[in-house]
């Protein structure tokens, strides 16, 4: 099913559904693929399973798509020159290329000796996930990290409610279900561990590990203790850095890491993990509906997500001191400044005390406030310092400005 591109709205007349569907092209990220081939011939397009891979690419116009799970693809792609020679399309489409023998193998030929051709290649993971990779494309790749439907892009899926985005998350069987569907979860988290982390990974431990999982979706933005995470998994602390490698690999959690640059009392070690996804943390959490402090965490992950999507955003941190002052997140730009991105579900709880603590140390940055109040951006000045107040929807425009 094509669920990317496809909304179906329903009208029931008994006995029988009335389906009509229309087309969305995502925009956003076509383009982000077109302009990584400007400078290089091969994207390498990863993100969690059920995120929209496959339908994404079969949007790329005039391409020959493959579909490396089939064992006729495997066959075809055997001899890897006499391939290149056949192909009369300008782009080619390698979906689940992980799935072949030599993959690595296959970009490389098709890099060096083809130049004229463009090539996508799409996988559930990092690019060095797996031993398979033995060659890391340098210079030749680009990486595109999918992540779940954007807010920016959920007015052309026809969701008019944040909400519903926060709590069914933004996988697209999920978040377009006419209802919250508990199983669509579980069924998810079961083929992730067979087909993600036991095709990549091998591990043995299967119940610790899930337990691993939905600690750290439960306990998604907070901060992680690691001997707290041994004793909840039943694992042993290298054991329990090993697993964390493998759920950061494959997109399933988000590693985030202190910032730290010379400031008075800062913390320097403890991490955050947040959840790939916001639906998953109210499943594990049994949200069904939700409150406002329950909103205001999940908009972080959204933020999140917006920061991720941006090309032009390298390093992602969270900022807090010994006496527990915290900035949700914070971007070092390459001119030396510093921008302050703060999630408020109600923009009055906003203070700036903890962001004048901050700027004593790094002066030059902007300021962001996300908030679901605010509609349109406006900037307010508290003392010597300015704050855009905006919402989820125009973050990714207001700081590319």
């Amino acid at each position: 099913m094509r669920y990317l591109t496809k909304i179906e709205l329903f009208f029931t007349f008994s006995p029988t559904k009335v389906k009509i569907c229309f087309m969305i092209r995502r925009k956003f990220w076509l383009d982000r693929i077109k302009k990584c081939w400007e400078s290089v011939p091969i994207v390498w397009l990863s993100g969690v399973r059920r995120v929209g891979k496959t339908t994404l690419v079969q949007e790329i116009e005039n391409a020959l798509y493959l579909n490396c799970d089939l064992p006729s693809v495997k066959r075809l792609l055997e001899d890897p020159e006499f391939f290149f020679e056949s192909v009369t399309k300008p782009i080619v489409i390698f979906d689940e290329i992980h799935q072949l023998a030599d993959p690595s193998a296959l970009l490389k030929i098709g890099a060096d000796a083809y130049g004229h051709l463009k090539i996508i290649a799409t996988g559930s993971s990092t690019l060095a996930a797996t031993q398979k990779f033995s060659d890391s494309l340098t210079g030749r790749k680009r990486s595109v990290h999918l992540v779940p439907i954007l807010s920016t892009e959920l007015n052309d899926f026809g969701i008019k409610d944040i909400t519903q985005r926060l709590l069914r998350g933004g996988l697209p069987p999920a978040l377009l279900s006419e209802e919250f569907d508990f199983e669509f979860y579980s069924e998810w988290i079961d083929s992730f561990f067979s087909r993600d982390i036991q095709e990549l990974f091998n591990i043995e431990k299967r119940a610790g590990f899930l337990r691993l999982l939905e600690y750290l979706i439960k306990e998604n933005g907070g901060l992680i203790e690691f001997n707290t995470l041994s004793k909840y998994a039943g694992l042993s602390i290298p054991t329990v850095n090993n697993y964390l490698q493998m759920l950061e690999t494959t997109h399933a959690v988000y590693c985030l890491r202190p910032f730290h640059g010379g400031g008075k009392r800062e913390m320097l070690k403890q991490p955050k993990y947040y959840a790939f996804d916001t639906g998953f943390v109210s499943y594990y959490n049994g949200w069904q509906n939700l409150r406002n402090e329950d909103c205001g965490l999940l908009l972080e992950n959204l933020v999140l997500e917006t920061l991720q999507s941006l090309p032009f955003i390298d390093k992602i941190y969270f900022w807090r001191d010994k006496e527990k002052r915290e900035i949700d997140f914070v971007c070092p730009r390459r001119d030396g400044s510093i921008d302050t991105i703060e999630c408020k579900w109600n923009a009055e709880c906003f203070n700036t005390k903890t962001l004048a603590i901050f700027r004593e140390s790094y002066p030059k940055g902007n300021n962001f406030v996300v908030s679901s109040q605010v509609s349109t951006s406006y900037r307010k000045r508290f003392g010597e310092r300015e704050v855009t107040f905006t919402s989820i929807y125009e973050l990714g425009k207001r700081i590319s400005l």
